[in-house]
């Protein structure tokens, strides 16, 4: 699912996840609209849980969570912030392979936030994406602007189109070029 080049050791995790982050990119702001109580969600590439933590609180008591990540170390911290936050009830983590995100359970909503540019082929990851959405599920694709082009974002959205997703909205998010999508 990632390039082995972006694997962030746990020490580095930090810049990932603090503060200051989370109020250029609020998680409440960014998804409040799309994740409801009782929904089951997917944080593609969750690092040490900026969103699936955010993401467990919108779904509630009935909802659930799935961070996926390449890095076990990743999914550790999750699991230890969620036990802190008494969230581990709403939270699982899968560990996904270097190619494919290995899951066949039915999502609502899935967030693939700064890192659609690591996947070494975005169209299989996309279609893996589209396969596992319910029908009128969303995805939504962030990626940042001072590393991806409009021109390679644009390719990303030809590509999920080809997938059997369409572009439904373009939510402003800093930084960030961003699109969310439909089956």
């Amino acid at each position: 699912m990632s390039d082995s080049s972006h694997i962030c050791p746990r020490k580095l995790a930090f810049a990932l996840d603090n503060p200051i982050r989370r109020i250029i990119h609020n998680p409440q702001k960014i998804l409040g609209g799309y994740i409801e109580p009782g929904q089951t969600v997917l944080d593609l590439g969750c690092g040490p849980g900026t969103f699936s933590l955010a993401m467990a609180k919108m779904v509630g008591e009935s909802g659930k969570v799935i961070a996926v990540d390449v890095q076990e170390e990743m999914l550790q911290i999750v699991r230890e912030k969620a036990a802190r936050q008494g969230l581990e009830s709403r939270i699982v983590t899968h560990k996904s392979g270097p190619d494919r995100i290995g899951l066949s359970e039915k999502m609502d909503f899935a967030l693939a936030f700064y890192m659609v540019h690591e996947v070494p082929n975005a169209e299989a990851f996309l279609k893996e994406i589209a396969s596992v959405l319910k029908p009128k599920g969303k995805l939504l694709i962030v990626e940042p602007k001072f590393h991806v082009s409009a021109a390679a974002f644009e390719k990303t959205i030809a590509i999920a189109r080809q997938a059997g997703l369409r572009p439904i909205s373009e939510p402003k998010i800093r930084f960030s070029r961003s699109k969310l999508l439909s089956l």
